[in-house]
């Protein structure tokens, strides 16, 4: 699997504490990998996020109420334990060679298996013990969310969370909104839109691939906005505390 552009980028760890998510940003419930059977050890909580990052998550939640009074957003992802990337990094890959007919216990089709990884590791990063290529969700610095009316409801915005296929990227639908104004397609971009801005405004970066995907201060962050270096790298579980993976030493 090809490594990704931003896993060059050099980690100085800050060492910022994860801090719980407060309900008053909406979640999606159940959690949608715990319900799979992905092995949160010993109660993890994966409603938490670095502290700066959550501070400007409620920042994007007060830019979006005043443009949009009647959305908020709708959290369906936050911190990930390496161990729930791998659960999750393995199931996709079952999951989607199953879903096109193709045995993963046949050597036969091993080509076919071997372009599946390489697709799902578009969407799904390698569930990386090595300090200087954490995958995202486990640094506490990424967030996957979508839009919600008041009551709760998700919108469509065109495409599934974790949805593996061209779809997904962000401006997937942009040209067909254009073609055909007031159109279901031209709601769709929209929709992603309003969430790209009010979480740019608020300093997050979006994932090339997934229009869901948001992070602050993490490697993909640090490529996108030039910085010299990210500042968070992998949070990990010891003993129900949180500790930090050593600074990485990539230029």
């Amino acid at each position: 699997m090809k490594p990704r552009p931003w896993n060059n980028i050099k980690i100085n760890e800050s060492n910022e504490p994860l801090v719980s998510i407060p309900k008053s940003i909406f979640r999606l419930t159940p959690h949608p990998y715990m319900s799979l059977g992905a092995p949160y050890r010993d109660g993890a909580d994966p409603w938490v996020l670095r502290k700066s990052v959550l501070n400007r998550l409620l920042e994007a939640q007060k830019f979006l109420s005043k443009s949009n009074p009647h959305l908020q957003l709708a959290l369906f992802d936050a911190w990930r334990p390496i161990s729930v990337q791998k659960f999750m990094f393995d199931y996709t890959i079952k999951e989607t060679c199953k879903s096109r007919g193709i045995d993963i216990n046949n050597d036969s089709e091993n080509a076919n298996i071997d372009r599946i990884i390489q697709e799902v590791g578009r969407f799904w990063a390698k569930p990386s013990l090595n300090p200087s290529t954490p995958p995202p969700h486990s640094t506490g610095a990424a967030i996957d969310l979508t839009l919600a009316d008041m009551n709760g409801k998700p919108l469509d915005l065109g495409g599934e969370i974790d949805f593996i296929g061209a779809k997904s990227s962000p401006s997937f639908y942009e040209s067909e909104s254009l073609r055909f104004p007031c159109s279901k397609y031209q709601v769709f971009h929209n929709r992603r839109f309003l969430l790209f801005s009010v979480m740019e405004q608020a300093g997050f970066v979006q994932h090339p691939n997934e229009w869901w995907h948001f992070s602050y201060g993490d490697q993909l962050w640090s490529w996108l906005k030039k910085q010299r270096n990210a500042i968070y790298g992998a949070a990990f579980e010891v003993s129900n505390d949180i500790t930090f993976s050593l600074p990485s030493l990539v230029t």
